[in-house]
Order: C-alpha cells, then structure tokens, then sequence
C-alpha cells in the first residue's frame, strides 16, 4: 500500500488517507463576514480529504485584513458554519476551523471605528493592502498593552466554543504566516521588552497561552496547530529559526495536541528571500506528535516525505481548490485539472464550485 494512502490517527479521529486539504482563503465569505450555501458546497465537494482544514477564521471583528473573509465571533457566522459541517459530515468527511486574527497586516479600513491594527510591535510591515477602494501602504500598527493580552486569549476561545458549537471535528490554531501569533513569536516584528518579548520563551508565551486554552474547549486530541518557521510572507523574519522553532515545538509536543503543522521552504519562497533549511525535516525530531506539512507537493514528494519520515500527512492547497475530488485522482494517477488563478480570490460559483471531478 501507497504511504499517503495508509490510515493515520491524528489525534481523536482516525482518518482513512493522508491527503489533508490546507487552508485556503478564498474571500467568498457573505454579509456580515457568514458562510454561505456555496461555501458549504464548496467544502462539502472536498469532503475526502483525510482532514478539511478550513480557510483562516477571524476570532474577532479586529482580527480582519481581507475582504470576504468569514469570522467565528457571531451567532450568524455560527449558523453559516453549521451548513458547511454538515455538507462534509453527510459525506463522512472531517473538518478543522482555523482560528485567525491578522494582527498588523490590516489597515484602519477593516477595524473597528477606523482604529490601528494592533500588533506586538509599532513595527510597520512592507508591503500593501487591498482596502475595499484601493491598494494602500500598510500602517504603523498599536503595539498591544500587556494588560489587553488576557482578552485576546478570550477571542480564540470563543471561537474555539463556537466552532464546537458549529460543529467542526476540531480547531487549527494559525500561527504562520506573518500573522498576529507568528507576529508575537519572531524577533523580527516583536521587540517588547515585558514578559511577551525578548527571549523565544517569552515570545512563544501567546501561542502556548492560547493553545492552552483552546485546549480547555476542544481538548488537545482535537487542536492542531500551524507554523511556518522558514517563511517570510508578510515581511517576516527571525533572527535564529531553528531555535525559535524547536522551542516552539518541544512545548507544543508536551501538550499532547493533534498535530502540528509546519510549511516548508518552496522555491516561491526562497525567491522572495526565504532560506531553507528550517523546516519539517529540520524540526521533526523536536516534536513527539503527528506531523502535517504543506507546500507544493506532489504525489511523488509527499509520499517520500512520510516514507522518510519527516511527515506523517500531507496538506494540499492548490491542488485540491482545483480538483475536489484530489485523493482518488493522486490514488489512481489522474490527470490533475488546471487552477484558474483569476479566480483564487474573486465571488461566486466560477472557479471555486464548478471544478469537475475525474469521474
């Protein structure tokens, strides 16, 4: 038997293959920041997967940077929620939301009263931000006092809850790609001075401290969550990764989560200055759980990544917004349809429901 097609137990759910679809944002979200119809058909059509990971999540109206961004903070949101679970559970699939809150990439667009994004760090990213009208710089964010720490960890709890309440199999918590907890654990966008900055110990505090009380809803059996330790999207960087990394992962490991899931290092990556060399190879051996990784893979990768054992599952993105029915055409070696990039972050049915299946 096929590596990639063998069961696997990831936490509390025993999953049948070791296809996972990886989040993808795809701004399809409707008013009010609520899943639709078509987003439950979206994910119902990818209910294959090992694990549906959902696209990112905000925990709260602050945590926006994107248009068409769902959220997990209203009773709405949890309604538009309940249609998607359901369409991947009819058909015996398994979904985790991804917990999300953007922290400095945003603008005064997407906040409430027009305020400043926050961030661990007055440190201003490179780079733009759509608005709603225009393309605009990104903002010299408010670096959040200590004492506002202790209600952030209470929004990723509330939509742990809610996402309970949704009825998601578990919760991914994202902290990758540049986002506010990945923003808090690297010393290129955090230099606090308090107990949330300088040592990687502090600096790693809010992740923990919000794993730890994920875990306190959903249980650590049924919590994952995302590293991206090699990347530098959203003007990321880190002085020593590895030793940001592995600290990371050796106390995530010791809270017995489902699985962590760290990217590695792509080749689009690397071109935009990313060094390899820091990754899911590198870090393995400092965490005891189930390994996912993600970035770019094909059949041929995937499977020598768990043969070599550096992986225990592979999350697709690409691949399977493209190919809903991604596990039996890398099963059977199918041809793989081609992604309408125009489409990634647009509205409606085209290029998102209305990709063919093989069969």
């Amino acid at each position: 038997m096929s590596s990639l097609f063998s069961p696997l137990k990831v936490g509390a759910l025993n999953i049948p293959h070791r296809v996972l679809m990886a989040p993808l944002t795809r701004t399809r979200a409707g008013e009010g920041n609520v899943p639709t119809d078509l987003n439950a058909e979206y994910y119902g059509q990818r209910a294959s997967a090992g694990i549906l990971i959902s696209e990112a999540t905000t925990v709260s109206p602050r945590g926006h940077g994107y248009p068409n961004t769902p959220g997990i903070y209203t009773d709405a949101q949890v309604a538009g929620w309940k249609k998607v679970t359901k369409a991947v559970h009819d058909k015996g699939g398994r979904i985790f939301l991804q917990l999300w809150h953007v922290g400095r990439v945003s603008h005064p667009a997407y906040q409430p009263n027009g305020e400043l994004p926050i961030a661990p760090s007055a440190i201003k990213p490179k780079g733009q931000v759509w608005t709603g009208k225009e393309m605009a710089d990104y903002v010299v964010p408010r670096a959040v006092a200590v004492e506002e720490i202790p209600g952030i960890v209470a929004e990723y709890v509330r939509g742990a809850r809610l996402a309970k309440e949704a009825g998601f199999d578990g919760v991914e918590i994202h902290g990758a790609n540049g986002y506010l907890l990945d923003q808090f654990l690297r010393d290129g966008s955090n230099t606090r001075t308090d107990s949330y900055g300088g040592s990687v110990e502090n600096r790693a505090r809010l992740l923990l401290e919000v794993t730890g009380a994920v875990i306190s809803i959903f249980g650590a059996d049924r919590v994952g969550v995302r590293l991206s330790p090699g990347g530098v999207f959203n003007d990321m960087h880190d002085s020593n990764p590895l030793r940001t990394f592995s600290y990371v992962l050796g106390e995530l490991s010791k809270l017995e989560i489902a699985y962590a899931h760290v990217t590695r290092v792509t080749a689009q990556d690397i071109a935009h200055g990313a060094k390899d060399g820091v990754g899911p190879k590198e870090l393995r051996k400092y965490f005891k759980g189930v390994m996912i990784t993600a970035g770019g893979f094909d059949r041929p990768q995937a499977e020598q990544a768990i043969n070599e054992g550096w992986a225990d599952a592979i999350a697709f993105g690409v691949p399977f917004l493209a190919n809903p029915d991604l596990p039996a055409r890398l099963q059977n070696n199918l041809p793989l349809n081609t992604p309408d990039e125009s489409t990634f972050y647009a509205s409606g049915p085209k290029g998102y429901t209305d990709y063919p299946t093989a069969r």
